[in-house]
């Protein structure tokens, strides 16, 4: 994708996320709401941000199928502006939201808090439910409850050129558990780009901006790989700031004399660097590029075992609508596996229920991204991290919205050269003081 894409595509968080989410915050419930079953009837209203060309068309076509499919529910869908899609469903009371509606993973929790959401279950069938993986699971719950499921996730790691690499006589790893401890990543990085006519070995794709949404997921996990966190019990002091905290994001500091800035968008593909650090979205232009000298990798190893980011876009149901079973119908048939089929087509991302991801070539042994495929099997919320688990999910806390805006602040000012303990010191403050400022979300 392009960086338009990063910012506008389905696939992503927007960069204004955490501005936007903020709203509102204090003097609401941390329950959720709750919904008007209704009789399984009715006009249903369905709202969308906009995405690729290709993702609209898919989410488009799901819709005339439903109202094709059967003849008791009618769905429109609104295709809203990406640029203002979160504000506005902050911006819009409850009762004024649509029946069915999508929403940035990160953002699902301060949503319940607001009460815009119902729970799920007894309006989603258990067999849908039960279809989702477990990440869909972790990114859509709050609280216990379940208000949010996916159509697809993100996949994260390192993209490698087999050819450079070769010629430079590095080895790489070949699986989770070879990755590269951060020693032997910080000495391929060196001896790479002492083998580049640029000097330059990784391309973190810094054109994004480490400020913003893709430097919490992208980065935070080389935090989590080192046994520290963003946020542990409500309080990010002694834990965003922690010796092993610290230390990750020191030696991510460190590797920048061997970046490629990557202004023009093409460092990796083009050969200039070895190394890649992206998506699964860059997949496809970098499968064209490179052909079969293209790798994916695992990231780093800090210290506790690679990790790696995930979590994209999620569905559910407003809490103000009166028709919370013709609503849960129309996520039934739009969590099938032909519609997520359609939207992974559409985007190249993994799908987020089981039976469609085990389908996906791409994603499987053999696939072009097996290796991202087999860290989304392993997956777990920021909250829970295990030695096994891989892909962790950004915090599913209404305080979200301040953890990764401080966060990716500190990220960026480090990056630039600033003291990396007083720049994470300062962040953690100003997290616990938006908790303590509405009374821990409870």
């Amino acid at each position: 994708m392009t960086m338009s894409n990063f910012q506008r595509g389905r696939v992503w968080p927007l960069i204004a996320v955490a501005a936007a989410a903020a709203l509102g915050l204090a003097g609401c419930s941390s329950g959720g709401g709750t919904a008007a079953a209704g009789d399984g009837t009715g006009n249903i209203v369905i709202w969308a941000h906009q995405g690729q060309d290709s993702e609209n068309a898919a989410i488009q076509a799901a819709v005339a199928g439903f109202n094709s499919s059967q003849s008791k529910v009618k769905a429109t869908l609104k295709i809203l502006s990406s640029d203002t899609y979160t504000t506005t469903i902050t911006n819009t009371p409850t009762d004024k939201l649509p029946d069915v509606l999508e929403m940035d993973g990160p953002t699902v929790a301060a949503d319940v808090y607001n009460q815009k959401l119902a729970p799920l279950k007894g309006l989603v069938a258990d067999s849908t439910i039960a279809n989702a993986t477990g990440g869909s699971i972790a990114e859509g719950t709050s609280h216990g409850k379940l208000y949010a499921l996916a159509m697809y996730d993100s996949a994260l790691g390192i993209y490698g050129n087999k050819k450079l690499l070769d010629a430079a006589g590095v080895k790489y790893p070949t699986s989770i558990a070879t990755a590269w401890t951060a020693d032997e990543f910080t000495a391929a990085l060196k001896t790479l780009a002492a083998a580049s006519p640029t000097g330059k070995a990784l391309d973190i794709n810094e054109q994004y901006g480490l400020g913003g949404e893709w430097g919490t997921y992208a980065f935070a996990p080389l935090v989590w790989s080192a046994g520290g966190n963003l946020i542990e019990g409500n309080k990010a002091s002694g834990v965003l700031d922690s010796t092993k905290s610290i230390d990750a994001i020191s030696t991510f500091a460190s590797w920048k004399p061997y970046i490629d800035p990557n202004a023009d968008g093409n460092a990796f593909p083009s050969g200039r660097v070895a190394l890649g650090w992206g998506g699964h979205w860059l997949y496809p232009a970098y499968s064209k590029a490179l052909g079969a000298d293209l790798l994916d990798l695992p990231l780093p190893n800090m210290g506790t075992g690679t990790k790696t980011g995930a979590g994209s876009w999620t569905w559910g149901i407003g809490a103000g609508t009166k028709h919370g079973k013709a609503a849960g119908a129309f996520l039934d048939y739009l969590l099938n596996d032909a519609n997520i089929k359609a939207m992974t087509d559409a985007n190249g991302a993994a799908p987020a229920t089981k039976t469609a991801f085990a389908a996906d070539k791409t994603y499987q042994a053999g696939g072009g991204l097996a290796l991202f495929g087999e860290q989304l099997q392993h997956a777990c919320p920021s909250t829970a991290i295990t030695a096994d688990c891989v892909a962790v999910y950004r915090p599913v806390t209404p305080g979200y919205p301040t953890i990764t805006a401080k966060f990716g602040a500190a990220l960026s000012a480090i990056y630039g050269g600033a003291d990396t303990k007083e720049q994470l010191g300062n962040a953690a403050k100003a997290i616990d003081q938006n908790y303590s400022d509405n009374g821990d979300f409870k």
